[in-house]
């Protein structure tokens, strides 16, 4: 049977970057997907097709440029609602990123609800974005801010979930449906069931997930959903937040003016419908028609193809790298519970020097903290390379990773 891995392959020619070479003309081997994506032609042209053919503002003139982009740009979000299996496109609002969700329902909705010794629970693998708006948000009404910790499979605790939920002053669980360090997917449904078997909301950042596995909200159950645009081929600068319907219409504006507004008098303002009352100002019209050329090509592909490939590239990897004298892989071993992220370090040897070394060989890989430094705490470590895959790459290209590394081993003698 062809693997996936072959029939994935011919797609690298509409990815115009990968026929680059860097570091003294070395063949560039992307391995920072993790982090940001790289664009194929079908979303480079559709956003130069918008300036050059469409360019207006949208939801406010009646001539012919405006109707084109209005339409080019609410086609997206039918794309979206169709994409991630939401039936009412009024619940799909138009952010710039995953952190300005969350930041938008920490200050519309968290700004609301969240009283004096009210508790939020998060979990120690986040990213910082989904941290930081909670820290602010407890320290000014005076919440606390509790912690799902993890086991040293990189696994989450379940147990401290319960624990937090029978004292009855939880408001608010969110965590992220795959860890952008340990590649470890969340069971998300059963953090879901149990919080609503206490009446407790859910927010699920889904950043790293929904670039890489089918995403069903009908079936996930969760009250608020954050992604970005930039991490699943689309441009920077474009998020999604969802919010179910009925907990949207409780919540007050995140930003004030332009097309937010119904009427504006000098002492009062009514807001324009959902999901408009959560956009104001002019919005990112050529990134978000950007997005949809994004979303078309990952539904063409297919998402369980997506997953497919990924499983079948990342278990590769963990075999190869796992042959390496002195490398110690982080987060399960159990594919069937990981993503294609792959964080290490190795042996003694800094993983700033063991990225840019590898980077003289043309392999771009992370090397940090990786905006998770709960997660680094509860590792004892400082910092990780990682190494995170998408849909152009290849096994030859982690096999120019391992060699690489061989390089790092040869420096440092280990």
């Amino acid at each position: 049977m062809q693997s996936i891995q072959t029939s994935f392959e011919n797609l690298r020619k509409d990815f115009p970057i990968l026929r680059r070479t860097v570091r003294d003309n070395k063949t560039l081997v992307y391995l920072d997907n993790a982090s940001t994506t790289q664009k194929p032609n079908q979303v480079i042209d559709a956003i130069n097709d918008y300036y050059r053919n469409h360019n207006a503002n949208i939801h406010r003139a009646v001539y012919a440029l405006a109707e084109e982009a209005t339409e080019l740009y609410e086609a997206t979000r039918d794309k979206v609602a169709n994409f991630i299996h939401v039936k009412n496109r009024e619940e799909i609002i138009f952010v710039r990123g995953t952190t300005e969700a969350i930041n938008l329902v920490a200050y519309a909705w968290g700004r609301t609800h969240i009283k004096k010794d009210d508790i939020i629970v998060t979990t120690e693998y986040e990213h910082h974005s989904n941290i930081v708006p909670w820290q602010l948000l407890t320290q000014e009404k005076g919440a606390k801010l509790e912690y799902i910790g993890m086991d040293d499979n990189g696994e989450l605790i379940l147990d401290d979930l319960d624990k937090y939920l029978a004292t009855g002053k939880v408001k608010l669980v969110t965590f992220s449906l795959m860890s952008n360090v340990l590649g470890t997917i969340t069971d998300a449904k059963k953090i879901i069931s149990k919080c609503k078997e206490h009446g407790v909301l859910t927010l699920v950042d889904g950043a790293q997930a929904v670039p890489h596995m089918p995403v069903n909200l009908e079936t996930l159950g969760c009250d608020f959903f954050a992604f970005s645009g930039h991490k699943m081929l689309g441009p920077t600068g474009i998020g999604i937040l969802w919010v179910r319907k009925s907990i949207l219409e409780t919540m007050n504006p995140f930003h004030g003016g332009g097309d937010m507004i119904r009427e504006v008098h000098k002492y009062e303002t009514t807001w324009n419908d959902l999901p408009y009352k959560f956009e104001a100002g002019t919005p990112n019209i050529a990134d978000v028609i950007g997005f949809g050329a994004a979303i078309d090509y990952l539904t063409k592909l297919g998402m369980n193809n997506v997953r497919e490939h990924e499983i079948e590239l990342t278990k590769y990897a963990i075999e190869k790298l796992s042959q390496v004298k002195g490398l110690t892989i982080y987060g399960t071993k159990d594919i069937s519970k990981r993503g294609g992220v792959i964080s290490f370090n190795f042996a003694d040897v800094h993983p700033h020097d063991v990225a840019q070394i590898i980077d003289e060989e043309g392999i771009a890989v992370r090397s940090g903290h990786h905006c998770a430094q709960v997660l680094m705490e509860r590792l004892n470590v400082a910092a990780t390379s990682r190494a995170s895959f998408y849909i152009y790459n290849t096994i030859e290209e982690v096999d120019a990773l391992i060699n690489s590394l061989n390089k790092v081993a040869r420096i440092f003698k280990l």
